[in-house]
């Protein structure tokens, strides 16, 4: 396994993470039994990066997390959950105010079964008033990072352009580290404009969702996909080519979505330890240039193309 520094924090991620929001049934129920053991599985195959958040599966996702924490050594892996997004009974709720995402920190390590959180996120910032980011949130985590109850402190978005902005707008060294998901992939490859500045602020990159929530697989979108119609149609003719290939997309996109070594690690998520192991397979082979070229020919004007988050 190969591992990258996280900007200046000192971290060194395993260039692919495992992302729990799986553990959370975002996508499709699961067993619980194999949802533990793919972490375990991801812990033994030198993973070392493990993402999750109190909104994914409201607040399910940590809790089946904290039971598979509770049985690795707590030097074995680095934690990243997040602040802002909630929700109760299927409602998604935010409050980004500082009493409340203070609060939030310590019930996440009481749910996940820890006492000290590695990373700790501003979840999806382009849901609330980026001033308030700026003049409360990231001080009241900041705060908590001074207090040693989290080590470092980051953002999330899907727009890129509201990360930068936060970033220009807080103290020097407030904001570490920025993830943003669909940005690094076979479709869209926008992330890389951005890493210049990222770099230049010491910030590490984190990136997330090498299939875009689902497009760049052989199974196709889920219904509740928010990318246009264009764009899904030029991604199922996409997979259909790797298909007819003897390639699948999945192996194309994993492939493509950890060759740059300025993101620090790439977050997949399963539930399955038989699907991670095939994943960690697919990125220890070298990518077919050939197939990315065409792929990249199908998708054409769809390119970068997106959505707003939901």
């Amino acid at each position: 396994m190969d591992y990258r520094e996280l900007g200046r924090t000192g971290l060194k991620l395993s260039k692919i993470g495992y992302g729990a929001s799986s553990l959370g049934a975002v996508f499709h129920d699961f067993d619980k039994a194999r949802g533990l053991e793919s972490v375990f599985t991801a812990i033994d195959q030198g993973i070392n990066f493990i993402d999750v958040s109190p909104y994914y599966g409201h607040y399910k996702a940590e809790t089946v997390l904290g039971e598979a924490l509770r049985q690795i050594p707590r030097d074995k892996f680095i934690l990243s959950t997040k602040v802002g997004r909630y929700g109760e009974n299927g409602v998604n709720s935010w409050d980004y105010s500082a009493e409340r995402v203070c609060r939030s920190v310590y019930e996440s390590m009481e749910r996940l079964g820890i006492d000290y959180i590695d990373l700790i996120n501003v979840h999806d910032i382009e849901f609330a008033d980026l001033r308030q980011i700026v003049s409360e949130t990231i001080p009241a985590l900041v705060e908590l990072r001074d207090k040693g109850v989290v080590g470092h402190v980051g953002i999330t978005d899907l727009q890129l352009e509201n990360l930068k902005w936060v970033i220009e707008n807080s103290p020097e060294g407030s904001v570490e580290s920025v993830l943003n998901f669909c940005h690094y992939c076979l479709n869209d490859d926008k992330l890389v404009d951005f890493l210049d500045f990222f770099e230049s602020r010491g910030i590490g990159v984190i990136s997330a969702s090498p299939f875009s929530m689902g497009l760049l697989t052989e199974r196709g979108a889920p219904e509740w996909h928010p990318a246009p119609k264009p764009l899904m149609d030029a991604c199922r003719k996409a997979a259909e080519h790797c298909k007819a290939k003897g390639y699948p997309i999945e192996k194309l996109a994993m492939q493509y979505s950890l060759s740059n070594d300025r993101i620090s690690s790439t977050l997949f998520s399963t539930t399955r330890p038989e699907n991670l192991l095939k994943n960690l397979q697919y990125i220890s082979e070298p990518i077919d240039s050939q197939l990315l070229a065409e792929v990249q020919e199908i998708i054409g004007d769809q390119k970068r193309v997106s959505w707003k988050n939901t």
